[in-house]
């Protein structure tokens, strides 16, 4: 690591995401170096060295993969980890870069609603896709002989959770890889390589930065092979983070943990008022007590993540719901630090009801945002 022993002096969350990545002290220059804005760079003689061209290598990457590596796998030296220029990137990098025509994979039946179009592309290149939902572990029953396992837990939208633990043992125990997407816990809410994955894979553009003003995704894994067919992957396709994107990633990991203890300690509290609203069915957090994912959620993830999961009676009704909210944005994504939801079924590709609402919980004053949409939900009554 660029600036200590890994993990010296760093047992807490805050600590590590405050000092996540920085290089060793120099003086009269910045803790957190400016963003290196650099197509190519000096290379007389033998093309040796760290930095050889802008989209293999850059310096303002190398600090936030560093920090991100420390977050997902404090203490170890044998993790790397690589960014991308979206969620996507990071996702098709691994997908793409492990399997070959007459693999199997097995995704799951209710992750990102993306995965269905990254099901056409692989069969299109004679991988065989095998689906399963997340919940009670049904990854497991379609499992044999497949080359990779792709996990997302919780899922997106519907937060149910696996046992990422015994799901990765199994598969490895036949010789798969397994992959896990860990957007929606962030590394403070979960660590997959920790639990028996080969990557944890993130789209840095939710709550990771927090801010909704960059598009980012990293992959972290612990197989050096794998990771070099990653980032060749990375080369070839070139799908690479932008200098001042990097930057802004890294400058908003400061904050993760003060975000994300705020965030998910609104979003229980969220929950807890919406389970009293008549209107409200299918009501998911894993945070709640009774949730049907609690239990498994609580064994392997240290926070529960900032979305709320319910749905309103109809379309209509979830509609002027949004509507009439005064501190949540209608918008897509998640993770920020201004709260937002949506209608998900407006996308297509989620198996939800036409009133389903996914809430990203925000940074707002717990007491403000329950309010809003207690009074949302009153107004938009028929």
């Amino acid at each position: 690591m660029s600036d200590s022993t890994p993990g010296e002096g760093r047992t807490g969350d805050g600590t590590r995401a405050v000092r996540a990545g920085l290089p060793e002290p120099v003086k009269h220059e910045p803790t957190l170096p400016g963003p290196v804005f650099a197509a190519h760079f000096h290379l007389p003689g033998e093309a040796t060295g760290p930095y050889l061209y802008g989209r293999d290598e850059n310096p303002t990457w190398t600090l936030l993969e560093r920090a991100i590596g420390e977050l997902e796998a404090p203490g170890r030296d044998d993790v790397e980890t690589l960014v991308f220029a979206s969620g996507m990137a990071a996702i098709s990098s691994v997908l793409f870069s492990q399997l070959r025509a007459g693999d199997a994979v097995v995704l799951p039946t209710d992750g990102y609603q993306v995965l269905p179009l990254v099901r056409a592309q692989l069969e299109a290149y004679g991988v065989e896709v095998r689906t399963a939902p997340t919940a009670g572990d049904a990854q497991l029953d379609v499992l044999d002989g497949a080359r990779l396992l792709w996990i997302e837990s919780p899922s997106n939208p519907g937060l149910d959770v696996c046992d990422i633990r015994r799901l990765a043992a199994a598969a490895h125990a036949q010789g798969a890889l397994v992959a896990v997407d860990n957007t929606l816990a962030t590394p403070l809410g979960q660590r997959p390589l920790e639990l028996g994955a080969d990557f944890s894979v993130a789209s840095g553009t939710k709550q990771l930065t927090g801010h909704g003003d960059v598009l980012l995704g990293y992959v972290a894994g612990r197989d050096a092979e794998a990771m070099a067919a990653v980032r060749r992957w990375r080369k070839i396709v070139g799908a690479i983070s932008g200098p001042m994107e990097a930057w802004l990633a890294h400058r908003s990991i400061a904050t993760l943990q003060l975000r994300v203890d705020r965030q998910n300690a609104t979003a229980l509290a969220v929950a807890e008022a919406l389970k009293q609203r008549p209107e409200v069915s299918g009501l998911r957090y894993p945070g709640l007590p009774d949730d049907p994912s609690h239990q498994i959620a609580s064994q392997q993830m240290r926070r529960h993540g900032c979305v709320v999961s319910f749905t309103l009676p109809t379309r209509a009704r979830a509609e002027r719901f949004l509507q009439a909210l005064r501190l949540v944005e209608d918008a897509t994504s998640f993770g920020g630090v201004r709260s937002t939801a949506e209608r998900r079924r407006r996308w297509g590709g989620d198996a939800v009801p036409e009133g389903f609402i996914r809430m990203s919980v925000g940074a707002e004053d717990p007491e403000d945002l329950i309010a809003d949409l207690l009074r949302a939900l009153d107004e938009s009554a028929e």
